[in-house]
């Protein structure tokens, strides 16, 4: 598929960022009720498992059989993030649904390493609780290219053209969902005392892709 190009602009120049990757940030009102919080407090009571530099729930299907109210929140923003991303025709059944579902705990101390999400197409995280200035980072995905290409050129200031990573600033009751290949990681909770708590997702879909006639049509 090729897209085209804005006409130039009232200038001399342009230069337009042809490739962007797609990271969806919203906010949910209301916060989480007094139901989510006793579901929430019950999951890190349960049996936690080591994450590497972190914790995370045992059972990796919470939205299964808790927070169903959360749940739909995050349904309904996949909608939106696949009808503004992908873009499908109307008459496509494509149908993209949660799959696995964990709780995150950052305590003082401990990171989140750099990673991607297998085996999903749409990953999610949403922020239960947040410490101070709290941020999620992303890397470009072709910083591996650029490194080989590029020379090395000290930067006056970092922009969304020099920067191979980028801060998304986060809070408590934020939701970012994102291309499950795009790399990310969480930094070290410095805080002394609080813990950052975060409920992550992958997603998976079914309906018919591709087509007949040009025989790539695939149907889950």
């Amino acid at each position: 598929m090729i897209t085209t190009i804005p006409p130039m602009p009232d200038k001399d120049y342009a230069i337009h960022g042809i490739f962007p990757d797609p990271v969806y940030r919203t906010i949910r009102k209301p916060e989480i009720d007094s139901t989510e919080e006793k579901e929430i407090e019950e999951l890190i009571k349960e049996e936690l498992v080591s994450n590497r530099h972190n914790s995370r729930s045992k059972d990796s299907y919470i939205f299964n059989t808790r927070l169903k109210k959360l749940k739909e929140f995050c349904e309904g923003h996949i909608k939106t993030y696949v009808k503004e991303v992908h873009n499908p025709k109307k008459d496509n059944d494509v149908n993209f649904y949660i799959t696995q579902s964990w709780l995150n705990i950052t305590k003082p101390g401990e990171w989140h390493h750099q990673h991607w999400h297998s085996n999903s197409i749409i990953s999610g995280v949403y922020y239960v609780a947040t410490v101070e200035n709290d941020e999620i980072l992303f890397y470009d995905s072709n910083a591996i290219k650029k490194d080989r290409m590029e020379l090395d050129i000290a930067e006056e200031d970092r922009n969304i053209w020099n920067s191979k990573a980028w801060y998304i600033p986060v809070e408590k009751n934020v939701l970012v969902l994102f291309p499950s290949w795009l790399e990310h990681s969480v930094e070290e909770n410095k805080k002394q005392t609080t813990d950052r708590i975060s409920i992550s997702f992958n997603t998976f879909t079914k309906g018919r892709f591709g087509s007949n006639e040009q025989s790539n049509e695939l149907i889950l």
